[in-house]
């Protein structure tokens, strides 16, 4: 389960935000992955190559997996879950590029320059239903991706196929489906930043007691669903930073709304979804932002030269305790 936006400052500049709520732990850490670098797949022996570098949030395990980042073209995107709704080919094709569902950020972000080149190549791939070796299984996906424009699309393969999708919310969730949660805002009118005004009941005038009633029926359990809703409330209403730092900072604030802690969202075999990072990335500046779980202090990584032209990858540990300014 996750949340992620879309953000533009007073500059102009363009973030895509994201949590990542998961109960299996990940143990992802900031990465960068060179220019023309060679993937290998577990949908094709012959893998595949990317020619853009990009730093995310990732992993190796027998090869890199990354779940989101941003590019040096300014592509950011992001994976999430799409549980009982994802369904992919059964076969390769031999005429197409042939990943599985989870390589797709890889080749995204390592061969994407933009929106509009994403939906001119994503037709020439094709997403085959192979098992994740870590979690032993087919893991159902979708995705949003956003360029430094402030395009912004989700990507759903389901059975009648991949749909590409504007996103005019700049919003996203998981199940259901984007078109449903786009037609569910219709259920969400009467919110506002301001207070409702009074209404009177026969003889009696009933008012607000302070601000913020313009947001009541505002959801705020963790459901997707309401997720969805909420940040696409919050998004629109929060005011617009005048810098960079002051854009992550407000990213921070609004993913603090859909942050998940741990122990409050828990399934029946006694493991539990928590947020167990936040990333943001910079789309204009091709910066990568990672907050984990453990330490809300962010760590910060630049697409720089010596990164991009490196003959391998590199990796920046994380913190796993709380670390803090001291003054005294």
């Amino acid at each position: 389960m996750c949340t992620s936006v879309m953000y533009q400052n007073a500059e102009g500049n363009w973030f895509l935000a994201r949590t990542m709520d998961f109960s299996f732990e990940l143990g992802g850490r900031p990465v960068v992955i060179p220019r023309n670098f060679h993937f290998k797949s577990d949908a094709t022996e012959a893998g595949f190559d990317t020619k853009l570098g990009f730093a995310g949030a990732g992993r190796d395990l027998k090869g890199y997996i990354l779940v989101d980042g941003v590019n040096e073209a300014g592509v950011g995107a992001a994976t999430l879950y799409f549980d009982g709704l994802a369904k992919f080919a059964e076969h390769n094709e031999a005429t197409k590029t042939n990943l599985a569902p989870h390589e797709v950020i890889n080749w995204i972000l390592g061969n994407v320059a933009s929106v509009a080149d994403l939906k001119a190549k994503i037709n020439h791939v094709n997403i085959v239903a192979i098992a994740n070796e870590l979690f032993k299984m087919i893991v159902p996906l979708h995705w949003i991706v956003a360029d430094k424009t402030g395009a912004c699309v989700v990507l759903e393969q389901d059975e009648n196929g991949m749909k590409v999708m504007d996103d005019p919310v700049k919003v996203m969730t998981n199940s259901p489906d984007f078109q449903w949660h786009l037609k569910n805002l219709n259920n969400y009118v009467q919110l506002k930043a301001t207070s409702h005004s009074s209404k009177k009941y026969g003889e009696f005038e009933s008012d607000a007691y302070g601000l913020g009633s313009g947001a009541l029926g505002l959801p705020g359990d963790y459901t997707s669903v309401s997720r969805f809703v909420r940040a696409a409330f919050i998004r629109q209403n929060t005011e617009k930073a005048a810098t960079t730092s002051g854009a992550i900072n407000a990213l921070s604030h609004i993913l603090n709304s859909v942050e998940i802690p741990k122990g409050v969202k828990a399934d029946n075999e006694g493991g539990c979804d928590y947020t167990q990072y936040r990333g943001y990335m910079d789309l204009d500046e091709g910066a990568y932002y990672m907050q984990p779980y453990d330490d809300q202090t962010i760590t910060r990584v630049v697409l720089i030269p010596e990164l991009l032209n490196a003959s391998e990858p590199s990796e920046y540990p994380l913190q796993t305790e709380q670390q803090f300014h001291s003054v005294n």
